[in-house]
């Protein structure tokens, strides 16, 4: 198999296994709907059944789907999906917007983010400093429509979690890309603006720069508590949840 080829594999498997995990995310298949037998599923899809296994293993990987002798493959219950897994809480996120979920994943937002800015601040290694500035850069820039609000802003949080140092914090860079671009475009929503506070977020910036660990903690503290703040306020209508750019 040459790498083109095997490069467009991969592309359809994850296609079909983010396909069938939103279906399975949204309720289509559970109790009352039985997840269709392979054949089937193959026929709809329009893949074969090396790519569909593939898709079916990824997704029982992340704890959505189980299989038994003679009962087949079938939806495994709600809370033992892996809600860990970036694919996982990015398809929950966008399911039907939930309040609920939203704050318990700011809350371990808050469990995490301002000691990384603290951590980043002991460290105030040069070039994770340098990930952090140019991330603002770009959030400056999209008040003039020159960057993108959404993606600048998660750069800014990003950069601070590589720049606290703990390899550990790094691994997270993917959950917390998932949770907030949900996140920060809800909350943005609620305060009725579609840019970040340059301000606030200058603010754990500069900490970090100064050295000073109690100051870089207590703004990004700030960002994050403003931010459930806003989830509080925010309908349970998705209808009324345009999501646009904290």
């Amino acid at each position: 198999m040459d790498a083109a080829h095997e490069k467009h594999g991969r592309s359809l498997t994850h296609q079909v296994m983010h396909e069938l995990g939103q279906t399975i995310v949204v309720g289509d298949y559970g109790p009352d709907n039985p997840f269709p037998i392979e054949a089937e599923l193959c026929r709809r899809l329009g893949v074969s059944r090396s790519i569909l296994r593939e898709a079916v293993k990824m997704l029982t990987a992340k704890g959505m789907l189980g299989s038994r002798p003679r009962q087949g493959t079938f939806v495994e219950p709600e809370h033992r999906w892996n809600v860990l897994d970036p694919d996982v809480l990015g398809w929950l996120l966008e399911r039907k917007f939930s309040p609920q979920l939203l704050l318990e994943f700011l809350e371990v937002r808050l469990a995490i983010e301002p000691m990384a800015a603290r951590l980043a601040a002991r460290v105030r290694n040069e070039a994770a400093c340098a990930a952090i500035a140019h991330a603002l850069q770009r959030m400056q820039a999209a008040e003039t429509g020159e960057d993108d609000p959404l993606t600048s802003d998660i750069a800014f949080h990003v950069a601070i979690l590589m720049a606290s140092g703990n390899p550990f914090y790094a691994r997270l860079r993917d959950l917390i890309v998932a949770a907030l671009r949900t996140s920060i475009r809800l909350t943005n929503k609620a305060k009725g603006v579609r840019l970040a506070s340059i301000a606030d977020h200058a603010r754990v910036y500069h900490a970090i720069m100064a050295g000073d660990e109690d100051g870089a903690d207590a703004a990004m503290h700030a960002l994050i508590t403003e931010a459930m703040a806003l989830a509080q306020t925010l309908s349970c209508e998705p209808a009324s949840m345009a999501l646009d750019a904290h």
